[in-house]
């Protein structure tokens, strides 16, 4: 089986070293990068499977990172470490690429369970036996291309507003629970207690829902999300 290559990105070195021990314990071969610029650098010459990246860090900052990393390899998963936890930070992080957040200090259990559901996603069926497009009513999503489209308008969304709008579409008029949407789309099971879903729906509410008479997707109180016209 071919090794699993991580990309550690942490300016401290305790924790890094730290990490790097115990992610080789568990025989994944892991690259630390100490700032972003070298992290940068370390990504565009070698294929990595994961990255794990602080928030703070010198140079460049683990937002503007996974901004850069996304646009060498829209695919790879990022795992983001901070200290900073609140909704709005988790936001920013998701927007910026990232596909978990994972607040200091943290259980090593909780990231180790959290890379495997990251890369048994990753790992899973190929790209060619998969649907390119998908669509309800008048929406239609150009899954090649990451584009969706609502009355054959263009609709610009963040990755994690196009994820969470191809997850309803996959599964239309059906109910969605928080829980779900949060073990689907981001991978992992999140502390529900925060509202970072429904400020996503939110969010694909505005640009999908809002300048068109027919609103599609719907809040069931005390139930979850769906996708339907009625």
């Amino acid at each position: 089986m071919e090794a699993i290559n991580i990309l550690l990105v942490e300016d401290d070195d305790r924790l890094a070293s730290l990490l790097k021990r115990q992610l080789e314990e568990i025989t994944y071969r892991v690259t630390v990068a100490y700032d972003g610029q070298m992290a940068k650098k370390l990504f565009a010459n070698e294929k990595y499977n994961l990255v794990i990246t602080d928030l703070i860090l010198p140079h460049i900052n683990g937002i503007a990172l996974s901004r850069e990393i996304r646009k060498l390899d829209p695919n790879v998963p990022i795992i983001m470490l901070t200290a900073l936890g609140t909704t709005d930070d988790k936001v920013e992080g998701f927007d910026a690429g990232a596909d978990d957040y994972l607040v200091k200090p943290f259980d090593f259990r909780e990231l180790q369970a959290r890379i495997r559901s990251l890369l048994k996603r990753t790992s899973g069926p190929e790209k060619s036996a998969l649907p390119t497009n998908l669509s309800y009513k008048d929406i239609r999503m150009d899954l090649n291309e990451k584009k969706v489209y609502r009355n054959n308008r263009e609709i610009h969304l963040t990755p994690k507003e196009f994820r969470l709008m191809e997850y309803l579409l996959q599964h239309p008029e059906r109910v969605l629970t928080r829980d779900e949407i949060a073990s689907e789309v981001w991978g992992v099971t999140f502390d529900t207690g925060t509202n970072f879903i429904d400020v996503y729906i939110n969010y694909l509410r505005k640009k999908m829902d809002k300048p068109f008479d027919e609103k599609l997707i719907h809040t069931r109180p005390g139930m979850g999300f769906i996708l339907t016209s009625s």
